[in-house]
């Protein structure tokens, strides 16, 4: 675990490589949301209850990567680019990539135990990134890392108590999932506080 999240070293150098690797794998999982917006790719990597049922297991990861319409899609990539920019100081190559995974197979998996019957989006993961990041932040004593997790906890606690965002679900045609983002935002908190700081 440790070599997945850990730092780079506090060198110029250093961080202009892992700038450069970072924005690989985020054009790469951009790209695959690209990919995986359009409706053949789509009715075969949605998050379906039944189906995962039916063996198609891979649905728990793939679900994550595909979106309920295009401005779904553009709305959440544009947040992945944000947030990742945000905390590009705390992230590797491998580390981005392996938190990325991680949340996504929890927010998979952790869907199972609610009522959704299907689920397509990135949301889950994002929330998940954001935690992280403003753990990261707290840890390394970061300025502003308790005010980002406060404004965390302050947004999964209005939608718990009061439903999602009307707007947002206008605009994305469905129900937000606001299941989905308070699992990925207490996954993205454990790995952020589990993980060796350095």
């Amino acid at each position: 675990m440790q070599a997945f999240f850990a730092f780079p070293h506090c060198s110029q150098y250093r961080l202009i490589e892992v700038a450069l690797s970072i924005r690989t794998y985020l054009v790469i999982a951009i790209s695959l949301c690209f990919l995986t917006q359009w409706p053949v790719t789509q009715s075969w990597i949605a998050w379906d209850r039944e189906a995962i049922a039916h063996g198609e297991i891979w649905r728990i990861l793939t679900g994550n990567l595909t979106h309920t319409n295009w401005p779904h899609m553009l709305m959440n990539c544009l947040a992945l680019i944000i947030i990742t920019f945000i905390f590009r100081s705390h992230f590797t190559a491998r580390g981005y990539t392996a938190l990325i995974l991680f949340l996504s197979v929890v927010i998979g998996v952790g869907i199972l135990a609610t009522d959704i019957q299907w689920y397509a989006g990135l949301s889950g993961v994002l929330h998940g990134l954001f935690a992280w990041g403003a753990v990261r932040d707290i840890r390394t004593q970061t300025k502003g890392g308790w005010l980002l997790l406060a404004g965390l906890v302050l947004k999964i606690g209005w939608e718990q108590y009061y439903g999602g965002s009307t707007s947002s679900a206008a605009l994305i045609g469905a129900r937000v999932a606001i299941e989905a983002h308070l699992i990925g935002a207490v996954s993205g908190l454990i790995a952020g506080y589990t993980q060796r700081h350095k």
